[in-house]
């Protein structure tokens, strides 16, 4: 891909690869022409990613995120093998639906460790001057509308996204004169993803019909957000850091 939007020979990380955005991601990242390193708890699932990805230095990391321990040394194997890191998008993640009065502090944290620490520790790691690329490096978070719009029984998911949103400004301002970006991509309902397939099937097709209208331009596909972090990862964003890239179909502009 000869363009500014390409990732050609680019080092780029991907966490929750082994399904849904973080699938997607890996997928059009491999044929932009970067070298991919996916990571997620399951490798069979990873194994599968890795087929549908185009030819390329890739790699398979079966990693629990919320193992910060270990952070520090999956980051100096991937700059071992692959070299400095280009870019990172952290897309694992977990979506609770309950009411407020059911919640218990355990899965705040839980929320916060898979949604939210495990994305700043990854960040606190590729941006050491040892791990990074100093010509060019973009982190990109996989944030949600929910983030800055709120919904009714998702008060741990909404809290979680919009402290990506929050915390990326703070890593973007204070990694600024070492270039690295940072910035999210907050997408609404992709159609194609496990947590709408399951959310769907225990719905009446009236709330069927009703959650689809809240989206003007229909539900989105997980491509949809991929486009959106190749270009945050490209040199084609090398002036846009502390951003949150709504991709939407028009949920959050009634």
């Amino acid at each position: 891909m000869n363009s500014q939007f390409s990732l050609e020979n680019k080092n780029i990380i991907i966490t929750g690869a082994s399904s849904g955005i973080g699938r997607q991601c890996a997928v059009l990242c491999s044929e932009a022409g970067a070298n991919v390193t996916i990571i997620a708890r399951n490798r069979e699932k990873l194994e599968e990613t890795l087929s549908l990805m185009k030819s390329g230095k890739h790699q398979i990391i079966d990693f629990d995120v919320t193992d910060f321990a270990e952070i520090d040394k999956v980051i100096d194997k991937i700059v071992g093998e692959n070299g400095k890191i280009n870019g990172f998008i952290h897309c694992a993640g977990m979506e609770l639906t309950t009411p407020t009065i059911t919640m218990k502090p355990e899965i705040y944290h839980q929320m916060y460790d898979v949604n939210v620490i495990s994305a700043f520790e990854f960040a606190k790691h590729i941006s050491k001057k040892k791990n990074h690329a100093e010509s060019s490096c973009s982190l990109v978070f996989i944030s949600s509308v929910m983030g800055i719009l709120g919904e009714v029984a998702h008060l741990s998911y909404c809290a979680t996204k919009g402290a990506l949103i929050a915390g990326a400004k703070a890593l973007a301002l204070e990694y600024a004169d070492k270039k690295i970006r940072f910035n999210t991509v907050s997408p609404a309902q992709i159609q194609d993803t496990e947590i709408t397939r399951k959310m769907l099937e225990n719905f009446s097709d009236e709330n069927k019909t009703a959650k689809l209208a809240m989206h003007p331009l229909g539900y989105g596909q997980s491509k949809d957000v991929a486009n959106a972090c190749i270009y945050l990862l490209s040199d084609a964003a090398k002036w846009i850091t502390g951003t949150n890239l709504i991709v939407d179909g028009g949920y959050s502009a009634k």
